[in-house]
């Protein structure tokens, strides 16, 4: 089977590495990765626990496919207790640390308790040992990752690692591997350096290799390839435009988050779009996009390598940003233009660079920076607050430097690395928090996509897109087309993509693949690397029983139904331009029959029956 079997512990309190064998059992019903690292954590920690006290867990998982031949398959997750939100956090990375980790001969490791001075992980094949990490507290991601690099002398190591912004504690922190790939959201990497943990360090020889049946694994992964590459969106729309080929789609149907989720469109969309990465600029006549890129064993290669002009004013006497590095991809080119109202392409490239660098999730950061402008805007928060600071919407100042304040933890910067949320509970007005459970929303306006509204509100996340990505189908027409205006049949849609969603990021392929792909082609690739007997179906179980077992655990956390809403603007507010113009989200007519199809109360808590027939 391509399970490696075998787990790495890591005791921070005494400083301890040790082996222990992998719950097959657990395996053969959570799959891997997300799944199976949830009901170890579940297992392990009270709910309740203080995210960032030492009796909080984190652990680095990846699943069955990882670091096998199959398309994508570079994927690991971080599963944890979010900071941000009080529930439960899965922040899911590709480029290489996670192939690297498999083919050390680990599925996961878990870091439990709390060094006593600052530390990071060294693994080598079965060869663990916990290092001081004093020369490198206080530094970058990338000045880690250099550092590391130089004491290895070893071009294949492959590190993951938090920045200055986890150690200020900032509650959207990253763990950013590969230099510029990251387990992004939720603070994941405030949790990690809430123990002194600085860094993961891998260096994996021996391989995987142990597929159930290599002849059927081979033949289904090349016809899974053969199928990306023939598929317009995953074999040329992303290698060619990456994420960004959304931009200008999302502002055409109106569903564009704008100057803090107030507008649905942006007036300069075009000026941060793909189109515009690739078009040269006057100063140089060299485009912001170098080239596309991809993680471990990807066939898509959606990843952008960009460089900003070199006359632009944010790098100014900054000879360190004038190489080439992670561009933009979507979420972030919306995060960081169009909700605070920013248009200049290579502004936004920079603050990219720094949350890449230091290590923030670039949607969280984004979003509550347009919550401190509309704060400015109403004279809620001031110049004196903001040290000098001109936060008004569509500047890229402001932009830039509040990513400079948050990445070194300095002056407002401390206010904004609270998060949208507590920032605005701070300054009197919580209304203006565009959050779920605490987490800033992604670029999908859910008064125009009303699908996306129902899985904001109900991802065990907060808000995210990738817990059920209905865009696919209500914008994209993938598998189908469905009307985003209405909300007749959106319940199943969600959960149908919530569920799949779940069992895919078990595995450790990439969602992006599930634009070509559904589980009838990833099911013959996991029956034929793992022993189990794994059909669509059995996928399918797995991810709604990963999907209520996640549940569980944020209802035994604190959380209710109640949390399970979208901010009154969305609700209350109509769209005012587009094709969704006079239209709120209607949750309202939504989430009792989504409760009924997943077998809840309507309180939102699963049932007995439904406990019962998953095994939980």
């Amino acid at each position: 089977m391509a399970w490696q079997k075998r787990i790495l512990r890591v005791n921070l309190n005494d400083q301890s590495c040790t082996e222990e064998p992998l719950n097959m059992e657990w395996a053969q019903k959570f799959l891997g990765q997300r799944g199976l690292a949830t009901k170890y954590l579940s297992e392990e920690i009270d709910p309740k626990v203080d995210a960032l006290s030492p009796g909080n867990k984190l652990i680095m998982a990846t699943g069955p496919l990882t670091g096998t031949m199959a398309s994508t398959g570079g994927r690991y997750s971080v599963i944890t207790k979010s900071p941000l939100t009080g529930a439960i956090a899965c922040s899911n990375s590709g480029g290489f640390i996670g192939a690297e980790l498999k083919q050390a001969g680990w599925d996961m490791i878990i870091f439990e308790g709390k060094s006593d001075k600052p530390v990071y992980l060294y693994l080598e094949d079965d060869v663990a040992s916990l290092c001081d990490a004093a020369e490198l507290w206080g530094k970058s991601v990338w000045a880690t990752d250099e550092l590391l690099h130089a004491k290895y002398q070893d071009p294949l190591i492959r590190i993951a690692c938090v920045g200055r912004s986890a150690e200020e504690g900032c509650l959207y922190a990253s763990i950013v591997n590969d230099r510029h790939r990251a387990a992004g959201r939720s603070g994941v990497g405030t949790v990690m350096a809430s123990k002194n943990l600085k860094a993961v360090v891998v260096r994996g020889t021996k391989g995987v290799g142990n597929v159930r049946d290599p002849k059927a694994f081979f033949k289904a992964t090349s016809e899974g390839k053969k199928t990306l590459a023939d598929n317009a969106v995953t074999g040329e729309g992303l290698p060619a435009m990456g994420t960004q080929v959304l931009m200008n789609v999302i502002n055409e149907v109106g569903a564009m988050p704008t100057r803090n989720m107030r507008e649905v469109q942006f007036e300069g969309a075009a000026k941060i779009s793909a189109e515009a990465m690739a078009e040269p600029r006057e100063s140089d006549g060299k485009p912001n996009l170098v080239t596309n890129a991809a993680c471990f064993g990807c066939t898509i290669a959606c990843g952008r390598i960009s460089t900003i002009d070199p006359q632009h004013y944010s790098i100014e006497n900054k000879p360190e940003y004038i190489g080439a590095s992670g561009g933009l991809e979507y979420e972030s080119a919306w995060a960081l233009g169009s909700n605070v109202g920013v248009d200049d392409l290579d502004a936004l490239t920079y603050a990219n660079f720094l949350c890449n660098e230091d290590g923030m999730d670039p949607i969280s950061f984004g979003a509550t920076v347009s919550a401190a402008m509309e704060l400015f805007g109403m004279g809620a928060i001031t110049l004196e607050d903001t040290g000098g600071v001109d936060m008004s919407f569509g500047s890229a100042e402001a932009l830039t430097i509040s990513a400079e304040l948050v990445a070194k933890g300095e002056g407002f910067g401390r206010e904004l690395a609270m998060g949208s949320k507590k920032l605005c509970e701070k300054y009197g007005h919580p209304e203006i928090s565009m959050t779920v459970k605490g987490q800033e929303f992604p670029a999908y306006d859910p008064r125009s996509i009303q699908g996306m509204g129902l899985g904001y509100a109900t991802s065990n996340r907060g808000a995210c897109h990738l817990r059920g990505y209905t865009v696919s189908s209500e914008i994209m027409g993938v598998p189908v087309k469905t009307d985003p205006l209405v909300t007749e049949g959106k319940p199943e849609l969600v959960k149908s993509f919530q569920d799949a969603t779940a069992a895919v990021d078990s595995t450790g392929l990439c969602s992006f693949t599930t634009f070509a792909w559904t589980l009838e082609d990833i099911a013959p690739q996991v029956d034929a690397a793992c022993e189990g007997g794994w059909t669509a179906e059995s996928m399918l179980e797995a991810g709604e029983r990963i999907w209520n077992l996640e549940r569980q655990f944020n209802l035994d956390a604190g959380l209710t139904s109640k949390d399970d809403t979208l901010p009154a603007r969305l609700l209350k507010d109509a769209a005012k331009t587009g094709p969704a113009k006079g239209s709120v989200n209607r949750l309202d007519e939504m989430l009792p029959q989504y409760y009924s199809l997943r077998g809840w109360s309507a309180e939102g808590v699963p049932n007995s029956e439904t406990m019962e027939r998953l095994g939980l």
